[in-house]
């Protein structure tokens, strides 16, 4: 039975990702990971899907990792169990192959930001605090907040956060460049669906060309990029039905280069 804590639901071209744990302000365990992924893949294959929102269920974003869930952890354990496999999900979740938008709703700190800042878009509601507190337990952050927020707001304000321990408001994090738009509280959500219906009114095939341009642009996925894009148009060209032709018809291909 599939993790309930970790929702989807499609309403035309619009995915919604929810984080529903609310009595634990949507803190992950290692089920709640490995549901986040697998909703990566239903987002995926659900070929009707141009846009995905994220959200949080309750008066919160995420917490982050739950400390119980990685607290009790050998060194070993938490570096691979769950820093490394933390990392790979919010990197399955940054590449989706739709834009994403995060409708932070609550606070949005240490592992919540590093969730927030795997969305191509963030609306963030006036009241939310935004900032990455782990030194202040001990130990870094450890799901690309030194990495992907790095490249997508830049090392200062990463400086900032991780070494001084500033936390910002809405207002703040949007002048600095962590979020792109404040609403009032309790309008993220809807902010997030009128922005994704704009998305979704573009032409689907060149935002998601786009968004893998973009990426590469930032030094981000650059391989997958590449063979993605370059596979796209190969697939297009008269040339692939000819070499699938003659692999089917048993003959030598006779490749004239058509495009």
């Amino acid at each position: 039975m599939a993790d309930q804590r970790i929702k989807v639901a499609f309403d035309g071209p619009v995915a919604v990702i929810t984080a529903a744990r609310p009595d634990k302000l949507n803190a992950f365990d290692i089920e709640m990971l490995k549901a986040l992924a697998a909703a990566c893949d239903e987002v995926e294959a659900n070929a009707e899907t141009r846009v995905a929102i994220l959200t949080g269920e309750g008066k919160a974003f995420s917490a982050g990792g739950d400390i119980k869930a990685w607290g009790g952890m050998t060194p070993n354990e938490f570096g691979h169990a769950w820093v490394r496999f933390g990392h790979r999900v919010f990197e399955r979740l940054a590449t989706l192959r739709v834009p994403l938008i995060a409708a932070i709703n609550g606070h949005a700190l240490g592992g919540g930001l590093e969730l927030a800042i795997a969305a191509d878009i963030r609306i963030a509601e006036r009241h939310v605090k935004i900032g990455l507190p782990e030194t202040g337990l001990g130990m870094v952050p450890g799901w690309s907040g030194t990495q992907r927020l790095v490249r997508r707001a830049g090392a200062q304000v990463v400086r900032r956060m991780a070494l001084g321990g500033e936390v910002f408001s809405a207002d703040e994090a949007a002048v600095l460049g962590l979020v792109d738009h404040v609403v009032e509280t309790g309008e993220a959500v809807a902010a997030a669906r009128d922005y994704a219906a704009r998305i979704a009114a573009r032409g689907p095939a060149a935002v998601e060309v786009a968004k893998l341009m973009i990426a590469a642009a930032n030094g981000e996925d650059n391989g997958t990029a590449v063979e993605a894009l370059g596979s796209i148009l190969v697939a297009k060209t008269g040339d692939l039905k000819e070499g699938l032709a003659a692999f089917s018809e048993k003959r030598a291909a006779k490749f004239a280069g058509e495009w």
